[in-house]
């Protein structure tokens, strides 16, 4: 999605105000949350919806 609106992700961090060290952890797939404050942010930036976003995947922990 970064790459389509032709944005970097330290851009991201400057305009939605969420650090990089957040948003890597996002963007990695490594968050086991996220506040729905955060989400629409980004939403809003990207001029994106949550399904665009994120793909739900089975907890492989289990």
């Amino acid at each position: 999605m970064l790459a389509e609106r032709g944005m970097t992700l330290t851009e991201l961090s400057e305009r939605t105000g969420i650090t990089m060290a957040n948003l890597s952890i996002l963007k990695t797939g490594k968050a086991r949350a996220i506040r729905f404050t955060t989400l629409t942010e980004i939403c809003d930036v990207l001029g994106a919806t949550p399904a665009e976003l994120f793909s739900i995947r089975p907890d492989t922990d289990a």
